[in-house]
């Protein structure tokens, strides 16, 4: 039996995934933003060990969930899937340490390199990219925080296929992926969605698992079950640092050896 974290797993692909590995016969610790939420999770994966809720746009509540996250471990591996699709321009992070940055980046770029730094290594990180993470900008090499902390959703993306490939550098015994589960029918891709969510479940199983991790690169790129190309951007080691090397100033939280 291996052990599993999830965020964002209160429905669509985190829940189905969660579903699936707890049929399998593993352990699995879900995540919700709220107890509204959290009891959505517990009802739709009723074998998961527990639920944990925090709200992943206030960087207080990241931290919270860290140490939470952390009691139950150590993990197998863990997926970062919790993510919004909200205008650079839109909602902002409610009070707390966060103050006044914007949800989009808080939840899909900060959340996860927060949770990568202060939870205790697993076997696997996962990180849910997307497609459009070809039309990112990375937002950094001096243009400063505030040009990072606008980013949009394809750069957030783009942040997290960068992600895999930085920690895979800096932590070389642990895999490190991104995946592309495709644009699939859940509360983010709504109902025109063309892909089958099934690929998506499928793509995010085979790697929280690792089944077949002696044949792929660390800080691959994955769609559709399969290793592929992701923008040439992420291959640049000097934006990796400058990214890290933000997020640790905004946060206060650096990348631990």
């Amino acid at each position: 039996m291996a052990r599993f974290f999830i965020t964002g797993s209160s429905d669509g692909l985190g829940s189905l995934t969660a579903q699936r590995l707890v049929a399998q016969g593993h352990q699995v610790v879900l995540h919700a933003r709220n107890p509204e939420r959290a009891r959505d999770a517990a009802s739709a994966c009723p074998g998961a060990k527990t639920v944990l809720v925090a709200d992943l746009s206030s960087l207080d509540e990241i931290k919270r969930l860290a140490v939470e996250a952390n009691a139950l471990g150590p993990y197998d591996a863990i997926l970062h899937n919790a993510g919004v699709f909200l205008r650079s321009s839109g909602a902002q992070a409610p009070p707390g340490n966060s103050g006044s940055l914007p949800t989009t980046f808080t939840v899909n770029t900060l959340a996860p390199y927060l949770l990568t730094c202060l939870m205790g290594k697993p076997k696997r990180l996962v990180y849910v990219s997307s497609s459009m993470h070809t039309g990112g900008q990375p937002n950094v090499g001096g243009r400063g925080a505030s040009d990072l902390a606008a980013s949009n959703y394809s750069d957030t993306k783009l942040h997290n296929a960068m992600f895999a490939k930085a920690f895979a550098r800096c932590w070389p015994d642990v895999g490190c992926y991104s995946v592309d589960p495709g644009w699939v029918a859940t509360n983010m891709g709504g109902p025109s969605a063309t892909g089958r969510i099934e690929d998506g479940v499928d793509s995010f199983v085979m790697l929280v698992l690792g089944q077949g991790q002696d044949r792929w690169t660390n800080g691959g790129y994955f769609a559709n079950s399969r290793e592929q190309r992701s923008s040439a951007v992420t291959d640049d080691e000097n934006l990796q640092e400058q990214l890290l090397a933000e997020l640790a100033k905004i946060s206060g939280v650096k990348v631990p050896e």
